[in-house]
């Protein structure tokens, strides 16, 4: 009922918008900071439309006259994101792509109608059109100029009365920020400004935790959230205007956690339905926020780093998100992420929500990620579909994550457990990762063990239930597509080859069968998922503590310092 209450205001304000008098103009020149993809701009020029998954080839066909195959799709073209790749090709078929789009926006759903009109897709809507409105007008008519005016005082009046209606989190983050960003830019809208500034505040002081996190855990979104206040704060600045104590401290508590979550090759670790982030985007946002860079302790968003030299790793080290917050988290506890250099090595399955439901849901199960499974079970599992909006949140996970981090005369330790498996088979998981001070081994161990005598007894009655084999457990470490990874030493280890020319060893104590298996890496920009593989350990926990050992290391042959000159150009649509 709360959804269609939200869907029926959003429609009557729409409606009411319509009657709402135009800007006459910009305050000042408006100026583009939203990064695009050169490479997408030019496929959206060529007439493939790769949206939430989908691709649609058409080199006549309208963008709204397409028949969207899902909601995602329909969300994705809505908020106008794609104005960012078009404005970063820049040419004149990319121009005239973009205007043509965008007054069929104003000609089909610019009177209220469409799902589009949404306090969040609104937001984002409008942020795009303001900052692209110069590349938009240019060789525009007085009355279409008109027009585009007249849109965007509208939108900005719909959000001025509908932004309480966005979800909490980055939905209204993005609601907020796009009523500031037309209430300092149009002439006429000024007034609307001051109270989304002082709304941005409270939303800040209770969204943005002391770690400077969401309840989402999701880096990603994270930095969308970050992007979207530090816009915000230029924009302000520009006005001169103040930017509100509780922004400025959100913006200095966020900044450090994006640097703990991000990669040594620019990206950030993929956790809980978030991505690795635009190229470039990370590091743009952090160095337009002016905040100095200072060392985290401890946790960031419930997250810990180990770095050295260019070796970086990232563990989700806490419990995973609760309630709303869950509907897109995974069953992740202790999984971590290993980059080396420019090169991704042990990855997250990541999101699979573009590929349909059943690949959403198989990307936010334990065995999607690198970290211990045990009888094929996920740490948490997923409930049932909320009726009001369809949502499946995480039930049943871990509830006590306990962890330690110190610094080692030749490294640095994590040590963390999780008691996401008591319940159903009295076992705790406990991982140990150490890295080298060099940067170029990480030695693990993965323990599970019975606790108490209460865990004894249900380990036990588990270990009658499966018989004399015990309980079989799964260690898995996904590995990038593009790492050539090949069974060694008759098959006792698995090398490992980046395309930077670094060769990387897995090694383990002979406790476990060791296997290389077929996995999938699953990324938004893609249209299906791609192939990569897995190192499996797999072993049978037969008493009430079990113990194994692994190591990840470069072959001695390679180089201390190794030149990476191999060049990435995105490939879309494989």
């Amino acid at each position: 009922m709360a959804g269609r209450s939200t869907r029926l205001l959003n429609r009557l304000y729409a409606w009411r918008a319509r009657k709402q008098p135009a800007a006459t103009g910009f305050v000042s020149q408006p100026e583009p900071r939203t990064i695009g993809s050169f490479a997408r701009g030019r496929q959206l020029v060529a007439g493939n439309l790769l949206l939430a998954g989908y691709l649609v080839e058409s080199t006549t066909t309208g963008l709204w006259e397409v028949t969207a195959p899902d909601a995602a799709f329909d969300a994705e073209r809505h908020g106008f994101a794609w104005l960012d790749d078009l404005a970063a090709v820049g040419d004149i078929k990319a121009r005239v792509k973009a205007q043509n789009w965008v007054w069929g926006w104003i000609k089909a759903h610019g009177r209220g109608s469409g799902p589009g009109w949404s306090p969040d897709l609104t937001g984002r809507r409008v942020i795009r059109w303001i900052n692209h409105a110069i590349f938009l007008l240019n060789g525009k008519e007085r009355a279409e100029s008109e027009a585009f005016y007249r849109s965007l005082s509208q939108q900005t009046w719909f959000l001025a009365h509908r932004w309480q209606g966005a979800t909490p989190g980055l939905p209204r983050f993005e609601a907020l920020a796009g009523l500031i960003y037309a209430g300092l830019a149009l002439q006429g809208q000024e007034a609307l400004a001051d109270p989304a500034i002082r709304a941005l505040s409270a939303e800040c002081d209770r969204q943005i935790d002391a770690q400077g996190g969401l309840p989402t855990r999701n880096p990603e979104e994270l930095l969308e959230v970050f992007t979207l206040l530090t816009w915000t704060a230029a924009a302000l600045h520009e006005a001169g205007r103040s930017v509100p104590a509780a922004q400025t401290a959100a913006i200095e508590r966020i900044a450090p956690t994006l640097r703990t979550l991000r990669h040594s090759d620019g990206g950030l670790a993929r956790f809980h339905g978030g991505g690795r982030g635009l190229e470039g985007w990370l590091d743009h946002a952090l160095a337009a926020s002016h905040v100095s860079a200072r060392p985290v302790e401890g946790l960031a968003m419930g997250y810990a780093r180990l770095s050295a030299r260019r070796t970086s790793v990232v563990i989700d080290a806490a419990l995973p998100p609760q309630g709303r917050a869950s509907a897109n988290g995974h069953a992740s506890t202790l999984a971590f992420e290993l980059t080396s250099g420019r090169r991704p090595l042990i990855v997250n399955c990541g999101s699979g929500e573009t590929f349909g439901l059943e690949w959403r849901r198989a990307g936010r199960a334990t065995p999607s990620h690198s970290t211990l499974c045990l009888e094929g079970h996920s740490s948490a599992r997923l409930a049932p579909p909320s009726r009001g909006t369809g949502q499946e949140e995480l039930v049943g996970g871990p509830t006590d994550v306990q962890i330690q981090l110190e610094q080692l005369s030749d490294g640095s330790r994590f040590q963390g457990g999780h008691d996401g498996y008591a319940r159903e088979f009295g076992l705790t998981h406990a991982r140990t990762l150490d890295l080298g001070f060099d940067g170029r081994a990480l030695a693990g161990e993965d323990m599970l063990v019975a606790l108490d005598e209460a865990a004894e007894r249900r380990c036990s009655k588990a270990l009658d239930s499966h018989g004399e084999r015990g309980i079989g457990f799964d260690i898995r470490l996904h590995l990038h597509p593009e790492v050539d990874a090949t069974l060694d030493l008759g098959g006792a280890a698995v090398s490992m080859a980046l395309k930077s020319g670094e060769i990387w060893v897995f090694r383990h104590d002979g406790t476990c069968e060791l296997k290389l298996e077929p996995g999938v890496y699953l990324e938004k920009t893609r249209l299906k998922p791609r192939a990569s593989k897995q190192i499996v350990l797999s072993g049978r926990v037969i008493d009430y503590a079990t113990r194994v050992r692994w190591t990840l290391s470069k072959a001695q042959e390679t180089a201390e310092a190794v030149r990476d000159l191999n060049r990435d150009d995105p490939e879309i649509f494989d």
